[in-house]
């Protein structure tokens, strides 16, 4: 394995965050605080408790799954596509780096990047509500595995696009509304019955469930089936992952 150069383009991929410090990190961050703001504190004392949790504290996880997922998308995705845009993709395809190494260290620094921003969410929604972690490794798993997969997702999104306006499509039109229909600010119990066996069907629903579960003990759907969603879901984007590199999807063109 060439250890040189998954370290480089992971370095490179995160000193692009520095260079764009505002927008890649403190955007979201005060985006996301201006939520426990608004649904937290003020409206929080009007909703009352949900399953015993106070409202503020109940939309925590929901708000950082809402970030995690389109920061890990929006960063592996821009990540992968500007070089695409810029053709230098050919110089790094012509390199003795293998499909592997290459993944790994735009993955890698995707996920990286947006787990460090979901925990400086989490930081700072305790300064606004009470919060607690009932099962701190589950949520750490939980964490990490849906940063890595939806930093292949996004991948997968910036190997596809072939323009910038595709490259923001599907996270506008698709992903953050499945996010707020998914249970972020409520729980799917509270619906009618005929609406809460379609929110069964909204994959982010199990995603929201489970990190839940971590934090309070309480969920919307089993956590061994939010689990294994989860992972059927980062098979789904490894084996797409692999295909578009074995067959040159958008690589060779």
């Amino acid at each position: 394995m060439n250890l040189h150069a998954i370290r480089a383009i992971y370095h490179y991929e995160m000193a692009r965050t520095g260079r764009t410090l505002l927008q890649s990190v403190v955007s979201p961050v005060i985006s996301t605080v201006l939520y426990f703001v608004v649904f937290g504190t003020a409206m929080g004392s009007h909703v009352g408790h949900i399953d015993g949790v106070s409202f503020g504290a109940f939309i925590v996880p929901g708000l950082i799954m809402l970030t995690l997922l389109t920061q890990s998308i929006a960063n592996a995705s821009f990540g992968i596509y500007f070089p695409r845009f810029t053709g230098t993709i050919y110089e790094l395809l012509s390199a003795p780096v293998s499909p592997f190494e290459i993944v790994t260290g735009y993955v890698g620094a995707a996920a990286t990047k947006s787990v460090m921003i979901g925990l400086i969410i989490l930081a700072t929604s305790a300064l606004f509500v009470p919060v607690q972690v009932m099962h701190p490794v589950w949520m750490v798993a939980f964490l990490l595995l849906t940063g890595l997969t939806f930093s292949l997702f996004g991948f997968i999104i910036g190997l596809w696009a072939d323009g910038f306006e595709k490259l923001q499509m599907i996270p506008l039109l698709i992903i953050t509304p499945l996010t707020f229909l998914g249970g972020s600010f409520y729980s799917i119990d509270m619906l009618p019955p005929a609406w809460r066996t379609v929110s069964l069907f909204n994959p982010v629903v199990y995603l929201i469930s489970g990190f839940r579960w971590s934090f309070y003990g309480i969920s919307d759907v089993g956590v061994e089936i939010s689990l294994a969603m989860t992972l059927v879901f980062l098979a789904v984007c490894l084996f797409t992952v692999r295909w578009m590199f074995k067959t040159g999807y958008r690589l060779k063109s």
